[in-house]
């Protein structure tokens, strides 16, 4: 009896860049999810989630988890890290401020 050893396929690293010039492929000039895998390398899920993903970004929805394909998508995503920052900076100042205060009004 023959015995069939699966390996696993190597993983492969490409930038967002790529991964929206394939979706783009798909999206717009109707490539087929085989032949971007046949280009890319990558296999079906990881294919099926670009178009999905740009799809969706193109559609203006912002991806919660990883990172945004589209220039505008990348952008909301900065912006909306920017403003939990600054959200968070303010949290611990007002309560640096409440601590102060409390310990002014002791040693009054």
């Amino acid at each position: 009896m023959t015995q069939i050893i699966k390996t696993r396929k190597e993983r492969i690293n490409l930038t967002i860049e790529q991964k929206l010039d394939y979706a783009k492929l798909m999206v717009h000039e109707n490539y087929t999810n085989k032949k971007i895998m046949a280009i890319s390398g990558a296999g079906l899920s990881a294919v099926t989630r670009w178009k999905k993903q740009y799809l969706a970004e193109i559609s203006g929805n912002t991806p919660e988890y990883g990172k945004a394909m589209t220039l505008e998508q990348q952008e909301i995503q900065s912006l909306k890290k920017q403003l939990w920052r600054s959200q968070r900076d303010n949290e611990i100042l007002k309560k640096a401020t409440a601590l102060f205060a409390v310990g002014n009004q002791n040693t009054l």
